[in-house]
């Protein structure tokens, strides 16, 4: 039996394809050979468990490995000492088999619940005993664990692991502790306080910094591609599927792993695609981003779910997707530090980005498909002329913008400077979206995207196109963006551009106009 690309639940290399994690795992290791605790925090669906299950496998060899779930304790077992002991020694039981007859008669009792002196202190005496006598050294991971962050009781567990890991020098305890979840437990918010005061307070200050990437570089995202090819022989040019995989997700694994299953399973047999041979091309691939932008899926509702928990979170993200602010992270910064957390963004160059293509399409979708964004004028107008703008299976940028200039000149033209500089390149957007949706996708170039200019990418049935998005600040402003449009037209091999000039003078004439700049031809809207 072949393998299959799995996105539900943890991998296993014997049933799914997967990316080479030995050289994760190795650095992971040096972290515990040399006795580091530390967290491993990433977004939701990022391959953490699937990294902790190779993790523990990888370590038996040289340790005792105690790998523990917090979501398989109830929330209602950390409501006192005594009900948590009970469910970790219970856990701790069905993991582990061989533990020394007196630490399993006492971890027995423990479980039982029965006694009320049976606390946190009385415990980890129990599990320090243990790693006295133990042969092997023993290493703690538990995953999930900001499942139960905002309690007392975790809070009190950490305080224990802490204490002894500043006493090790002078006696046994865990060689090390790793716990995962989405949540840094380093900076816990918790209500500890009847009167509702907050405050951050962690114990687990303790932690080295995890470092580590877990996301998939285009060279990972290859050698999960060659062990497919070999069962497959579909004649793919994997450096650049890869390649291409790794441009819309940025190495997200649960998105690659998403693609490459609708590539497999639902794409072979469709319409364009007869075969696995045809499916695996960048036709292929731009089929199965189509589909996996228009689909409900645990991670995408889990995104959209945040910004609908947290509106400040939204308005940040409104003002990097419209209006190209550029948002200098600050690690002070309790939005920011919810955004990266939650998997939305990154950081490069000390700027907050959106963290892959397929997030940013999806963001842009969500804002663009509002109740009162479609029922404004401009998507209506777009909708209402939807088939003047394909002929023979070919989209007509030009006669897009020519339209989108007269609706808007018609329904915003004596709006405010600032109405137009904010909202402008939006709303063009909107006008896109009914024309392309379900057969196209469009995309902004992170590296282009500032207050002043946005080069969209469109992928329409195989063909791109690039439209510069600007707002006007004079003629020689204009020059040196008509020299990085060509210059950008070369990178993806065009012959053709677009700019859409948000344009303030009282002099200016609207409309578009077709120019040639060196070899290539340039279609300039004006509003």
């Amino acid at each position: 039996m072949w393998k299959t690309f799995n996105t539900d639940g943890c991998c296993d290399p014997e049933l799914h394809y997967m990316v080479d994690l030995s050289e994760r795992l190795r650095a992971i290791k040096e972290m515990v050979d040399t006795g580091k605790y530390f967290t491993i925090n990433r977004a939701r669906q990022y391959g953490k468990t699937t990294t902790l299950i190779a993790l523990a496998d990888y370590l038996k060899q040289d340790y005792h490995v105690i790998s523990l779930d917090f979501q398989a304790i109830s929330y209602a077992d950390f409501e006192t000492e005594q009900r948590f002991v009970a469910a970790f020694s219970r856990e701790l039981l069905d993991y582990f088999k061989y533990f020394p007859n007196n630490i399993r008669e006492k971890l027995e009792l423990y479980s039982k619940g029965a006694s009320c002196e049976v606390t946190l202190s009385v415990l980890f005496r129990c599990l320090l005993e243990w790693c006295r006598v133990s042969e092997k050294k023993i290493v703690l991971i538990i995953d999930e664990v900001d499942s139960a962050s905002n309690n007392q009781v975790f809070l009190d567990f950490l305080a224990q692991l802490r204490a002894y890991y500043l006493k090790r020098r002078r006696i046994c305890t865990f060689q090390s502790v790793i716990l995962a979840g989405v949540y840094d437990v380093r900076n816990i918010r918790r209500r500890l306080r009847p009167d509702d005061a907050h405050k951050q307070n962690s114990p687990w200050n303790i932690a080295a910094d995890f470092d580590i990437a877990m996301s998939f570089s285009s060279d990972d995202i290859a050698g999960m591609l060659k062990q497919y090819e070999n069962d497959y022989h579909t004649g793919m040019d994997i450096k650049k599927i890869s390649g291409l995989l790794y441009d819309y997700t940025s190495g997200y694994p649960f998105l690659v792993s998403r693609l490459c299953k609708l590539l497999d399973e639902k794409l072979p047999g469709a319409e364009l695609f007869k075969d696995k041979a045809a499916v695996w091309t960048p036709a292929g691939v731009s089929e199965a981003v189509k589909r996996l932008l228009s689909e409900k899926n645990t991670l995408f509702e889990s995104l959209i779910g945040k910004l609908n928990d947290y509106p400040e979170l939204k308005h940040m993200i409104y003002l990097l997707l419209f209006q190209g602010q550029t948002i200098t992270y600050n690690p002070d910064d309790p939005q920011t530090d919810m955004l990266l957390m939650f998997g939305f963004i990154k950081v490069e160059n000390a700027a907050v980005q959106i963290a892959n293509r397929l997030f940013e399409v999806r963001l842009y979708n969500y804002f663009l498909t509002l109740p009162d964004v479609q029922n404004g004028d401009m998507y209506r107008f777009a909708l209402l002329g939807k088939n003047q703008f394909v002929q023979n299976g070919k989209l007509d940028m030009r006669r897009i913008l020519e339209k989108f200039v007269s609706h808007f000149d018609d329904v915003y033209g004596d709006q405010s400077e600032r109405f137009i500089e904010e909202d402008g390149r939006r709303y063009f957007m909107l006008y896109l979206k009914p024309i392309i949706n379900g057969v196209g996708n469009y995309y902004v170039e992170s590296r282009t995207r500032n207050q002043e200019r946005t080069d969209l990418i469109v992928d329409y049935l195989g063909e791109q196109f690039v439209i510069e998005l600007k707002i006007w600040r004079g003629n020689s402003y204009n020059l040196r963006g008509e020299s990085q449009l060509s210059a950008y037209l070369d990178y993806y091999h065009l012959d053709k551009g677009y700019m859409l000039s948000f344009n303030f003078s009282k002099k200016k004439e609207i409309g578009v106009r077709e120019r040639k700049i060196g070899n290539k031809i340039l279609i300039e809207a004006i509003v």
